[in-house]
């Protein structure tokens, strides 16, 4: 089982992330299936850009690399707690128990902007706004 230090790399990765905010939760079950949980700042300018670069590579980073991973957003009941401003978090979640932090952390390294901590590198071109 995975002891609470694999996670130390892919944690300072994700804080370095624009617009992702505050502390990196982590959890491993007893099957050594792990997930972490964070928060982002839905009203920061690049806030979609990350969960979109997020999606792809996490989710579906294409037919014959999807990585054993998910990432979605979570959230309490809203009508009891409030908006997603405080409420929404989203969740990385691994089901391999041989895929590691570090592995995802290798990915995203590999395939996020570089540098990641540079807000510049992601922005998207948008060619329609002629």
């Amino acid at each position: 089982m995975m002891n609470d230090q694999i996670f130390n790399s892919l944690q300072r990765l994700l804080l370095q992330v624009p617009a992702i905010e505050g502390t990196i939760g982590k959890g491993i079950s007893g099957e050594g299936i792990w997930w972490v949980k964070f928060r982002i700042d839905i009203k920061h300018p690049l806030a979609w850009q990350v969960v979109q670069e997020l999606g792809h590579i996490v989710n579906y980073l294409s037919l014959d690399e999807k990585l054993p991973t998910t990432f979605y957003p979570v959230s309490p009941p809203p009508y009891m707690n409030g908006g997603p401003q405080e409420f929404l978090s989203w969740v990385i979640e691994n089901t391999d128990k041989n895929f590691t932090p570090d592995n995802l952390k290798t990915w995203l390294e590999g395939r996020l902007p570089r540098p990641v901590n540079n807000e510049a590198e992601w922005l998207i071109e948008d060619d329609s706004e002629d």
